[in-house]
C-alpha cells in the first residue's frame, strides 16, 4: 500500500513539474535568439535650415536580436535592424521654396544593456551605430529648380553615425512586444559645409518579435 501511495505521489509530482515547465514564461537567465518586425515614426531635431519645418513620417523596421543574460536581472541585448527613417518638410534654398519627402534606409546596430525586474518586463538602453545604405528624396508640387535638386544630390551626407536608444520589451512567452525611442548624436552632414538642411534623426519604434 505504501509503495502504491509513493508511486502515485511520485507521478503527481512529476506531472506538476512538467506542467510548470510548460507554463513558465521566465526566460530571464536563458540565452535567447529572436526576430522582430514593425515600423518607425521618425522626424528630425536640432535642425538648421532657412525656414525649414519638418513633419514626421512612417517607415519600416525589421531585424534580429539576441538576449545574453548576466544573471537573472541583468543582461546585454545586441540587435541588427533594417530601419527606415526620414521626414516630410518645407524650406527655402537658393531663394526658392521647396517641399521634400526624405526616406533614409539604415542598418542599425544597437548594443543595449537590459534590466529585467520581472519575467514580463525588460528595460533596455544603450548606444547604437547606424550606417546609411540609401537615401531617396521626393520633391512635391512647389516652385523648385534643377539647382535645388543638385544641392540635395551633391550634399555631403554622413554615412556612419552614432545614436542612443532605449525602451521596453513586454514578454509574453515566446512573443515580445518592443517599444523604442532613439536619436542621433551626430548631425547628418559630413564635414559641416552642407547648405541643405542639417539635422539629427529622432524616431519611435514599435515591433513584434518571436524568441526561439
Amino acid at each position: 500500500m505504501k509503495k502504491i501511495i509513493l508511486m502515485i505521489a511520485s507521478v503527481a509530482l512529476m506531472a506538476n513539474v512538467s506542467i510548470a515547465q510548460e507554463n513558465t514564461t521566465d526566460f530571464r537567465d536563458q540565452l535567447k535568439f529572436g526576430v522582430k518586425i514593425g515600423g518607425n515614426y521618425s522626424n528630425v531635431y536640432d535642425s538648421k535650415g532657412e525656414d525649414f519645418v519638418a513633419d514626421p513620417k512612417f517607415g519600416f523596421a525589421a531585424g534580429a536580436f539576441i538576449s545574453i543574460p548576466i544573471g537573472t536581472y541583468l543582461g546585454v541585448q545586441p540587435e541588427i535592424l533594417f530601419s527606415q527613417k526620414g521626414f516630410k518638410a518645407t524650406g527655402v534654398i537658393l531663394r526658392n521654396t521647396y517641399t521634400i519627402t526624405r526616406t533614409t534606409n539604415y542598418i542599425d546596430i544597437p548594443l543595449q544593456f537590459s534590466f529585467k525586474p520581472s519575467e514580463f518586463i525588460t528595460l533596455l538602453a544603450g548606444p547604437q551605430y547606424s550606417y546609411l545604405i540609401k537615401q531617396r528624396d521626393v520633391f512635391g508640387n512647389t516652385t523648385k529648380s534643377i539647382e535645388q535638386e543638385q544641392e540635395f544630390e551633391n550634399d555631403n551626407i554622413r554615412k556612419n553615425t552614432f545614436c542612443f536608444t532605449g525602451g521596453v520589451d513586454i514578454n509574453m512567452k515566446q512573443l515580445v512586444l518592443a517599444f523604442r525611442a532613439g536619436w542621433d548624436l551626430l548631425q547628418n552632414n559630413g564635414d559641416g559645409t552642407s547648405t541643405t538642411p542639417r539635422y539629427k534623426n529622432v524616431w519611435y519604434q514599435g515591433t513584434i518579435g518571436y524568441r526561439f
